[in-house]
């Protein structure tokens, strides 16, 4: 056992290392000589200290994700190893009688261990964003939004937990396809949910108060062909600085939000360009294209566990502690599957968002016809934010659901081109 944690202990943190030595010492950020003096070169928009400001965070923070996912790796296996997951569910038998209050009570006590191992990770998180001064949330407000994390999500944890393990004992060889179909109804549900129940938990939500504001994007998505009431805003300046705005939740709960930041630091222009943006989302349906990209790999991805999950309790059951497939005392495992299979697919799904992405940065720019305001926009988000413009290749692979800001600034200029070309043919009332 001590030679299997001291080997997952080493391989951490030569993992660690090297994530460090890319990041910090090789990591290619540099920008394209074909790029210098354009307006996607960062060097036209902010200052040498922003620069430099910039690439330091962006490192901390890319630096704490890569160490942050395999941090969750080494404590499943630890408690697998070490028998320590077996322990917790031989203590929840003798607490309590009823063997779901036993389970509960297991993914009680599991949570509350992830919890604890990966606060000081956050909190570094949280303490590096208002250092660099991205965050503007108190201290109080950061714990808060933990403890609501916790709350909502053990509940659903729970839920899915005895579910899977209760169709595992009823239906072995075909759980992972059941499990699918009734992964299916809820996920809608929470997709449908999560306006008007999760998100204002965290925040205040509201229509947006600037009403010729309002009507300026209500003829935009009237022209978009595109039925909306209201606009919301959020009032995210509590807790950042930085921009955002977003689409979510699906049917009647649809909803096109600002963050207040965004409507504070950047003009009428650039916001129409945000909401075209958002609208082309709204078009070309990618909030339902997403969902559907998500059941769909999830589907195989459950095959995939099941698979995975059979061999190694076969093979490796004894040494983990685990007395079979259906054994709560497994959940670290599953948990450790469902991890690394969810992040060797971030590659894929990263490449279909940033597809999604550009494809609406384009409808934004033709709905609005205003191709400066989106490269004003781009260029504020990366200031506000401190955004590397031109990120390393892991980063733009495993976290960059968007384009960067130096490709999506000059994809507006490819745009600006093809629009001035004097090759293409013109109309013939002309």
């Amino acid at each position: 056992m001590r030679k299997w944690i001291a080997g997952a202990g080493l391989v951490y943190v030569l993992y660690g290392l090297f994530i460090y030595w890319y990041l910090f010492m090789t990591g290619d950020a540099a920008v394209p000589e074909a790029v210098r003096g354009t307006e996607a070169d960062p060097a036209s928009f902010m200052k040498p200290s922003q620069l430099a400001v910039a690439e330091q965070y962006s490192n901390i923070k890319n630096f704490l994700f890569f160490i942050g996912i395999p941090l969750d790796w080494f404590l499943f296996f630890i408690l697998l190893i070490t028998g320590i997951s077996k322990k917790i569910k031989q203590w929840m038998a003798t607490a309590v009688r009823f063997q779901f209050l036993q389970v509960a009570g297991f993914v009680f006590v599991l949570s509350l261990i992830v919890a604890a191992v990966t606060l000081p990770l956050d909190w570094i998180g949280y303490q590096v964003a208002l250092d660099y001064n991205i965050s503007t949330q108190t201290a109080a407000s950061w714990a808060k939004d933990q403890i609501i994390d916790f709350w909502i999500g053990f509940p659903l944890f729970t839920v899915c937990v005895l579910v899977f393990y209760w169709l595992i004992s009823k239906h072995e060889k075909r759980w992972w396809l059941y499990a699918w179909c009734l992964t299916v109804p809820f996920t809608l549900f929470l997709f449908f949910l999560q306006p008007v129940v999760i998100d204002p938990l965290y925040n205040d939500f509201y229509p947006l108060q600037n009403k010729e504001l309002e009507s300026k994007i209500l003829a935009l998505a009237n022209e978009a062909d595109i039925p909306a009431d209201h606009v919301y805003e959020v009032n995210m300046s509590e807790k950042t600085n930085a921009l955002n705005a977003y689409v979510t939740g699906i049917g009647a709960n649809k909803r096109i939000v600002l963050w207040d930041t965004t409507l504070n630091k950047l003009n009428d222009s650039e916001i129409l360009f945000i909401m075209g943006h958002e609208m082309g989302h709204y078009v070309m349906k990618h909030v339902y294209i997403g969902l559907a990209g998500y059941l769909l790999l999830s589907l195989a991805g459950l095959y995939v566990i099941d698979k995975i999950y059979r061999q190694v309790v076969r093979t490796f059951g004894a040494r983990l502690h685990i007395n079979g497939k259906g054994d709560i005392a497994a959940l670290p495992l599953l948990l450790l599957l469902i991890s690394v299979l969810t992040f060797a697919s971030t590659p894929f799904s990263n490449a279909v968002s940033r597809y999604q992405e550009n494809a609406a940065d384009q409808y934004g720019m033709e709905l609005t016809r205003d191709r400066e305001a989106a490269v004003d926009t781009f260029q504020d988000l990366a200031v506000t934010g401190l955004t590397q413009v031109n990120p390393p290749l892991l980063v733009k692979v495993f976290r960059n659901s968007h384009p960067s800001i130096m490709e999506r600034i000059e994809h507006a200029e490819t745009n600006e081109k093809t629009e001035e070309d004097p090759t293409s043919k013109p109309d013939s009332d002309q």
